[in-house]
């Protein structure tokens, strides 16, 4: 059977060299192989800035085989006062950076008003010699399972990969960044690094910090807390979710025994499989759909990552309870196209510079759960068993301390990288200062408020002088009370239905 990728690393998601000196990496880089000139780029209707800078594939080896790195530049709206740029570093790991632009765009509007966005497809990722595993066309993602994937699949996906491995690492991807900045004239920048870019962007403050002005992490996975590890985080997200409904009254009305139907829908498929027909949820004919305990539940973490998408959780465990899987095929059939994950890169940092790091004792805790138990731990273990080994540089498992002004954010409810990561890069970075938003999932700068936050840090550089009065006016939890698309605010009397935004 040929593996479906994407529905193997929802079940994973984060959502995620030796001996070189620093110092003479620009000495390395020629004018010659930094390409610059306007361009138009998908979803942004004004002209932006593409380019592509040429990099030793081995920096240890600069006359060898070299890599080509693709960035897209989009230009401060008022450019007058000529401020330090904001370098964006993805998530996941395996989300390209250009890939997000429009997104990007519009989402960080405010920045953009006075400073350059600088978005860098991290090697291994978009136009910077992609490392993918292409699904295969005949795989249905209605009927694929996670649990059916084998050995011959992840060999598969691992013939398809090209290059030296063991040079797309977080390290070397730093150093293309810092090639970037430079070759583009820019003495200093500031970065924010959302999710796995945290981890970049810790990895960035050790190796260069000369070159940053000031750093925004959002979302934390530190250095010391191996990617993959996410099962007490999703379970305590979970909870959270469930204890929310529950504390609000059109939600507590709607499903009074969501705990006990979520254990029994798992307690069922954890039996066999479950298989009913349906109509097809873009195509309107009748097709198959396979449910198993992974695929449910890998679903419903996905869920858990955005407030929007959290508020479906309780309308989605009830209408499965009560047999209707529909709404979940719904949620498979937006994801056909994919989640922008360059799967090849993505197991290539995490089973070689985390998965080696997690000791039995900690996968049995980690697994230790009333949520997802060790199901994603398991699938890792599985594909890193069989993955070409690279050995990471001592340095990049060394604490980071620079004194570089650092703005940590964490939300409560996510289920990924929750507080106590963000708690553990707070401690040792010096000029730092860590919000705790009790209303947000995973990346608060996804909010208003958080990017005024933001936006507040990258004009004063006083971390612990901000003003965070808006995360108090981010409303609480609201939930889904009926297949309408109604989600009803707890402040409502008489609740009216509005449309759901996925």
């Amino acid at each position: 059977m040929t593996i479906n990728w994407n529905n193997l690393f929802k079940a994973n998601v984060l959502i995620w060299l030796v001996g070189l000196s620093n110092m003479s990496l620009a000495e390395n880089i020629s004018d010659q192989q930094l390409k610059l000139e306007s361009c138009h780029v998908k979803g942004i209707r004004q002209q932006v800035q593409c380019g592509t800078l040429v990099t030793p594939e081995n920096y240890e080896k600069p006359d060898g085989t070299q890599i080509e790195i693709n960035f897209v530049v989009l230009p401060a709206i008022d450019n007058s006062k000529e401020k330090l740029p904001l370098m964006f570093l993805a998530g996941g790991p395996g989300q390209a950076a250009t890939e997000l632009a429009s997104h990007i765009y519009r989402g960080f509007n405010e920045i953009r008003k006075t400073r350059d966005l600088i978005l860098i497809d991290q090697r291994g990722t978009g136009k910077s010699h992609a490392l993918q595993c292409e699904d295969s066309l005949e795989v249905d993602p209605y009927t694929s399972l996670p649990e059916d994937f084998s050995m011959a699949d992840i060999e598969q996906c691992i013939a398809q990969l090209t290059g030296d491995l063991s040079q797309y690492n977080s390290e070397n991807s730093i150093r293309d960044f810092d090639a970037v900045r430079s070759e583009l004239g820019h003495q200093q920048v500031h970065i924010y690094g959302g999710s796995y870019g945290t981890r970049a962007g810790l990895v960035y403050m050790r190796m260069f910090p000369a070159s940053l002005k000031s750093v925004v992490l959002d979302s934390v996975g530190p250095i010391e807390v191996p990617i993959g590890l996410f099962g007490k985080s999703a379970e305590q997200s979970f909870i959270k979710l469930i204890e929310n409904c529950q504390n609000e009254t059109s939600c507590a009305a709607q499903y009074p025994e969501l705990a006990k139907e979520f254990t029994a829908i798992t307690d069922k498929l954890l039996q066999a499989p479950v298989t009913v027909e349906i109509a097809h949820p873009r195509l309107g004919t009748n097709t198959a759909f396979t449910i198993s305990n992974d695929k449910f539940i890998s679903a419903i973490q996905m869920q858990l990552y955005s407030m929007e998408t959290r508020s479906l959780v309780p309308l989605l465990i009830h209408q499965a309870y009560l047999g209707n899987y529909k709404p979940l095929a719904g949620l498979i059939a937006q994801g056909e196209g994919g989640m922008g994950i360059y799967i090849g890169l993505h197991f290539n940092i995490v089973c070689n510079e985390d998965y080696p790091k997690i000791s039995a004792d900690m996968k049995v805790d980690d697994a230790d759960n009333s949520f997802a138990k060790g199901m994603s731990l398991v699938m890792v273990g599985k594909v890193c068993s069989a993955w070409p080994r690279y050995q990471p540089s001592k340095e990049f498992y060394q604490t980071v301390t620079a004194e570089i002004p650092t703005l940590i954010m964490s939300g409560e409810l996510d289920p990924v990288t929750p507080a106590s990561n963000g708690e553990k890069s707070h401690v040792n970075l010096p000029n730092s200062h860590h919000i705790i938003s009790k209303n947000n999932a995973h990346i608060v700068a996804s909010t208003a408020c958080g990017i005024k936050i933001v936006n507040e840090f990258l004009e004063k550089q006083a971390p612990k002088e901000l003003d965070e009065s808006c995360l108090e006016e981010i409303p609480d939890e609201s939930f889904m009370v009926g297949l309408n698309g109604g989600v009803v605010p707890e402040v409502s009397p008489s609740p009216m239905p509005t449309e759901a935004k996925e």
